[in-house]
């Protein structure tokens, strides 16, 4: 085992003074209302005022407080988060256990030259063990990831990274498997000194791991944004949350609901104003869902990076994700009806340990497909199996639930028209009808997309028509199988075969899989599953 270097230990840093003018605005918003209900309640007098800046001293006065306690050092093998403000609190983060440094700069900061450290342990979801520095300097937070993540890497030397080969004595690696990434045939270290040569935390006689840029999303791709739906209805969200907040301040400010209530009776006799509202809402949906689209994914950027691979994207608030390579198990491809149309999907890295992991584990935004299969072998490893497709009862299974309850929404209006001779009730009878015939093309397309494989190396799952979700895996990420039978499936003969994983979302599912199929595939993967019902 090779012995890792020490790190000296140096004086508590605390964060850049010039967070002490983003910690006031920051909480501007929750003061807005207090301070108008001072000003209202005293009549807009002078001790009214005497109060409102008061309050907004106290504001101050805490923030510079909570700035004066705050401090973080390296110390030896661990990162310590001092915080004494009313209590002494000390959040001690072992160096071995950090899986990811996360560097983002919201608008306010990126003015300032400033930026948030966010540092994963795996501890899972937004847990209080992670720690968090916000107001560093640019300079400090890239020194401080660069230093980290080499000290964590340095903790991990008897296992190496992901663009190697497995470790030894891995006992979830099989013999001649490689991690992921190892096909990529990426740089895992680089020559030339650190940029962080000097200071707290430095490994003395480190090097700064080279760089190496997977892809870069080309900006004219940020049109596909819209297809994946998330950010169509921006539009109506937006004017809902515009006028949820006039309903609140209007409230606060003593309007009351007789004026909410006279504008919408205005705007119901005038229902074509309503309908113009609605046709500009539908008409911005796609312009408006690109633009959202766009501030989220600007510049999009994957490398690897000394055995990370390191996401950046954003344009108000630029983000870096880094993901411990040598923790990636596989990846997932995901796309929806529209984005199947255009050819193009999104990608997520399956990873061990990883908190938060539908945001922080995203390889690709919208791309095109071949581009999302040739990222993800170059940076994960490809599948190369053909899918094998599930029983035809599946398929019938499909079919009847995208068009039996249709039919029998339509029987049932087509009877109220009749008992009740009112014709408008023929309105939603044609409409389901017409669903009705739309789900037999998408049931079909949901039996399509059923599949389980593979090649000796890596195992698939995919299902889903209108969020297809296809799952590539490592073998040796396989924990243990799960079988699931409703009811129905029960008389059908199928069942649900859940593959364990100790990554990502802790299971993958096989749907309406024949019986045969549920205990060939797991003898497959992993032929000694059912040596313990044998015996």
């Amino acid at each position: 085992m090779s012995e890792v270097p020490e790190i000296a230990t140096s004086a508590p840093r605390k964060l850049h003074p010039k967070v002490l003018l983003i910690a006031p605005v920051k909480m501007l918003p929750s003061l807005i209302v207090p301070l108008v209900g001072v000003l209202l309640v005293g009549g807009f007098s002078v001790r009214s005022y005497a109060f409102a800046a008061f309050g907004v001293l106290a504001t101050v006065v805490f923030a510079v407080l909570r700035w004066a306690t705050f401090n973080y050092e390296i110390v030896g093998d661990r990162l310590e988060i001092r915080r004494s403000l009313v209590s002494r609190s000390v959040r001690t983060i072992p160096l071995e256990r950090i899986r990811g440094v996360d560097v983002s700069t919201p608008p306010m900061h990126r003015l300032l030259g400033l930026s948030v450290v966010k540092i994963d342990t795996g501890a899972g979801g937004k847990g209080t063990e992670e720690g968090e520095l916000d107001g560093v300097t640019v300079q400090e937070a890239e020194r401080l990831k660069s230093v980290l993540l080499r000290r964590a890497r340095a903790a991990h030397t008897p296992l190496p990274t992901a663009l190697g080969t497995a470790p030894p004595g891995d006992p979830t690696a099989s013999p001649g498997t490689p991690s992921p990434g190892a096909e990529s045939g990426a740089v895992t270290s680089g020559a030339g000194p650190s940029a962080a040569s000097a200071g707290v935390g430095d490994v003395p006689g480190g090097e700064e791991p080279e760089e190496r840029v997977i892809f870069k999303v080309p900006r004219t791709w940020l049109a596909y944004g819209p297809l994946s739906g998330a950010y169509l209805l921006t539009p109506f969200a937006l004017a809902g949350g515009a006028i949820g907040l006039s309903f609140q301040w209007g409230n606060e400010l003593g309007l009351g609901g007789d004026l909410a209530v006279s504008a919408g009776q205005w705007l119901w006799e005038r229902p074509y104003l309503l309908l113009v509202a609605a046709v500009l809402l539908v008409v911005a949906m796609p312009f408006v869902g690109v633009v959202m689209y766009a501030v989220f994914n600007w510049d999009f950027t994957l490398k690897e990076r000394g055995g990370y691979l390191v996401a950046e994207r954003g344009l108000v608030t630029r983000r870096s994700v880094s993901l411990e390579a040598r923790r990636v198990r596989g990846y997932e491809i995901v796309d929806s009806l529209a984005e199947r149309w255009k050819g193009v999907a999104r990608t997520w890295a399956i990873v061990t340990g990883l908190g938060d992991s539908e945001t922080r584990g995203q390889l690709l935004p919208v791309v095109p497909r071949p581009v999302a299969h040739e990222v993800t072998d170059n940076a994960v490893g490809p599948f190369t199996a053909p899918l094998r497709p599930h029983p035809p009862v599946a398929r019938n299974r499909r079919l009847f639930r995208a068009i039996v309850p249709w039919l029998v929404l339509a029987l049932a209006a087509a009877l109220a028209a009749w008992v009740t001779a009112q014709p408008l009730w023929w309105i939603p009878a044609i409409a389901a009808l017409i669903l009705a015939g739309l789900g037999v093309p998408l049931g079909l397309d949901r039996y399509r997309s059923l599949g389980h494989g593979y090649d000796g190396r890596r195992l698939s799952v995919r299902s889903g028509s209108v969020r297809r979700a296809q799952a590539v895996i490592e073998r040796r990420a396989v924990v243990g199988w799960r079988l699931r039978q409703t009811w129905f499936q029960r008389r059908a003969g199928v069942l649900t075969l859940i593959v364990g994983v100790g990554a990502g979302k802790g299971g993958y599912e096989a749907i309406d899989v024949s019986e045969d199929q549920s205990v060939a595939f797991p003898t497959e993967v992993t032929p000694d599953w059912l040596t313990p019902f044998r015996t």
